[in-house]
Order: structure tokens, then C-alpha cells, then sequence
């Protein structure tokens, strides 16, 4: 079996790039060929630890994992509305769609879907609906027909929960062909004198850590308001960059809440994980179905701790955290709820080893790297 996996970016950053990276890597080391086709701006970097096993060839970058893998970064002339224009996808695959058995093609990204289009490939498709396309409206205007051929064209729609693929608009014709695979990773992994250290620096407290852009849709205001409501006996992280810096800053000036809410700005790769072990809960407090899975919900998980995450109508965010087992969901945009859970997670110690347990659990039984490479496997020998 030959597999492509088409769209998106590379470096990576996002999660549906991540999850395009996982899939090559791990199905590639279980000896099936797959390359993952991205594109790339002049200027994007070479992350670090890539450099090493990246080659620059006629078709652009090229980074091999081993004999099966490689990641192929085409050039790009420009990003907008999120979306690569990149005239070199769509060369590439009309040259090499048909050494191809399958293609496995990620939604939403519109270059990739006109690549596809354009490739002539007559083999099976595997469509990923990692999310609709809900900010980006002038785009969706001008993309539409050619999501509504994608959605026909592909043998398999595949979700990254049960929820979001059953109640996305734009699927309900096709729910004879619609599946989910849950996104899966490796477990995070910290360093107990890392995490110890960092925990003394706010000895006493019951820290909270949320992670992601400081963007509307990921709701801190509301956990801003929250952590007004829990008082002195918990301290509130908030890491990540975005434009919202400033007007978070400001609120938890007007507040009063500097000594209990600090926003951590640019959190490095090898620094979250300290984030993870040192927290007794993560919050998830996004607002809006722009928030589909909330991949942090799970590797907060792997480090056995309890979610509090929000019930987003649409979205699978509820769905991947599991009510009284893993954690607790509340309604969007409701600090006064955020905050209770946090108590109720953060009662007693039995209370607090319950959800603990139940989040590693949860994440054991359905988020790892290997059980979502068993389920695309199963998936691809449906098709090929």
C-alpha cells in the first residue's frame, strides 16, 4: 500500500498539520509507504531537530523519517485566509497522483482540495473533516462547490469525533460514508525535578494551566473571570501568543488578579511538558466549534490530569473530555461554572485521584498514537 497525505503546512504548528505528521510517521513505521504533501513559504524555517534528515530537491524540501516516510514541502508564493497558494501542489500531484494507491486528503485546506481536483486521480479518497470552515466566510463563498465536489469525490469521511462529523451542515448528505478516528498521540513525558521546581514557585496553590492562542474563540476571558472566583488558594497559567495579549493583560489589571493569573506569553516546545506535570487541572474554555478536538484536552490527559472543558454545541471538545470520568464540561462563556468545576475537581484528595485515574484511563483507551494508526490501517483495507 502507497498512501499520500495531502494539505496543509509545514513547519508544523497546527493540529491538523500535526495529525498529517503523526499518521506519516506512524504508518510509515509499520513499513507503509506514505508521503505527506505540504507546502511551505520561502521564508518558513527548518524546525531544529528536522534539519539533519531534510534534503532540498527540484520539488522543494524533502524530510525522511526512514525508508517508508517523507514529507515533501512544496513552495508557496504567499498564505491567506490560512490557505497556502501554492501553484507547485498542484503540479505535483497531477505528476504523481497515480503512483499513489490511496489519498488520504485533510479538510479544510482549498489548495489541497484543487489539487486533488485538478490531479485527474482516479484511485479511493479518505477525506479528514478535522473542522468546517466557520471563520473564513469570502473564502467559503468561493470554496463551496468545490467542498461539495470533495465531499462526493471521497469513499471514506472520516472525523476526529463522533459528534462534530454527525452534526456538521455540510456532511448531513453523506453520512452513509462518515466514520471517526480520534486523534492519538504519544504520552507526554516530564522530568519530576522540572516539575518539582516549577511547583515551588507557587507552593501552596493549586495551579490551574490553560494552552493555546490568545484568540477569541479560546474563551480566557471567561477564565480570567474565573479565576476571580477561586480566590488566593489557586494560581492561574495562561500560556501562548496572539492578539489578545493586551486586552487579557488589561483585564487581569482592572481585576486585580496579577498575583493569581499570569499570562506565560511563548511557551517552548520542551517547556510544556513541565506545564503538564505541574498542574492539578487543565482548562480547555474555548467558546466557539472553531474549537473541534482540543488536542491539548489529551495530552494533558496522558500526564493523568483532570479537564475541565466546555459542552461547545457542534464540536467534539465535550466529547473527547468525558464527563465524570476524565474530567468536567460546562456551558461556554460561564466563568461561574469554570470555577466550580475547578473546585469540585480540586474538593479532596479521593475526588482528585478519581479524575486523575479516569483521565489517564480515558486517554489509554483511546487517544494513543498506536490505536489511531490501528484505526486508519483498518480504515485504508476497507478501500484498498
Amino acid at each position: 500500500m502507497k498512501v499520500l497525505q495531502l494539505g496543509k503546512f509545514y513547519p508544523i504548528r497546527g493540529g491538523v498539520e500535526k495529525v498529517m505528521w503523526d499518521l506519516t510517521r506512524g504508518l510509515s513505521a509499520r513499513g507503509v509507504t506514505c508521503d505527506m504533501l505540504c507546502a511551505t513559504l520561502p521564508d518558513d524555517p527548518v524546525d531544529e531537530e528536522d534539519r539533519d534528515r531534510c534534503t532540498q530537491t527540484p520539488d522543494g524540501r524533502v524530510i525522511r523519517f526512514n525508508e517508508h516516510g517523507r514529507v515533501i514541502c512544496v513552495p508557496a508564493f504567499a498564505k491567506k485566509a490560512a490557505t497556502m497558494l501554492s501553484p507547485a501542489m498542484v503540479r505535483w500531484v497531477r505528476r504523481h497522483a497515480a503512483e499513489y494507491d490511496l489519498i488520504h486528503i485533510h479538510h479544510p485546506d482549498p489548495m489541497a482540495a484543487l489539487a486533488l481536483w485538478l490531479s485527474g486521480y482516479k484511485g479511493p479518497v479518505v477525506l479528514h473533516w478535522h473542522s468546517d470552515i466557520l471563520s473564513q466566510k469570502a473564502l467559503l463563498a468561493l470554496y463551496r462547490p468545490l467542498q461539495h465536489w470533495l465531499i462526493r469525490r471521497a469513499d471514506r469521511v472520516l472525523g476526529t469525533t463522533p459528534v462534530y462529523v454527525r452534526e456538521s451542515p455540510y456532511l448531513q448528505g453523506a453520512q452513509d460514508k462518515v466514520g471517526y478516528v480520534p486523534i492519538g498521540i504519544n504520552p507526554v513525558i516530564f522530568e519530576e525535578n522540572a516539575v518539582s521546581e516549577y511547583r515551588n514557585r507557587y507552593r501552596g496553590k493549586k495551579i490551574v494551566v490553560s494552552l493555546g492562542r490568545l484568540v477569541p474563540y479560546k474563551g480566557y476571558s471567561s477564565l480570567i473571570q474565573a479565576a476571580a472566583l477561586l480566590g488566593g488558594d489557586y494560581q492561574v497559567l495562561i500560556g501562548g501568543m496572539g492578539p489578545l495579549r493586551d486586552d487579557l493583560q488589561a483585564q487581569i489589571d482592572s481585576l486585580g488578579l496579577n498575583g493569581h493569573v499570569k499570562l506565560l506569553g511563548y511557551v517552548a516546545n520542551e517547556d510544556i511538558p513541565t506545564l503538564y506535570g505541574a498542574c492539578d487541572v487543565f482548562v480547555l474554555a474555548s467558546v466557539m466549534k472553531t474549537e473541534a478536538f482540543g488536542i491539548v484536552q489529551i495530552e494533558a490527559m496522558s500526564c493523568g490530569k483532570p479537564v475541565v472543558a466546555t459542552r461547545i454545541p457542534g464540536s467534539g471538545t465535550a466529547w473527547v473530555n468525558e464527563h465524570g470520568v476524565s474530567g468536567l464540561n460546562v456551558e461556554p462563556g460561564d466563568p461561574a461554572a469554570l470555577a466550580r468545576a475547578i473546585r469540585e475537581i480540586c474538593a479532596d484528595g479521593g475526588t482528585y485521584e478519581k479524575y486523575s485515574r479516569g483521565a489517564w484511563k480515558r486517554f489509554e483507551a483511546l487517544y494513543t498514537s498506536d490505536k489511531m494508526i490501528d484505526k486508519i490501517l483498518d480504515e485504508y483495507e476497507t478501500l484498498c
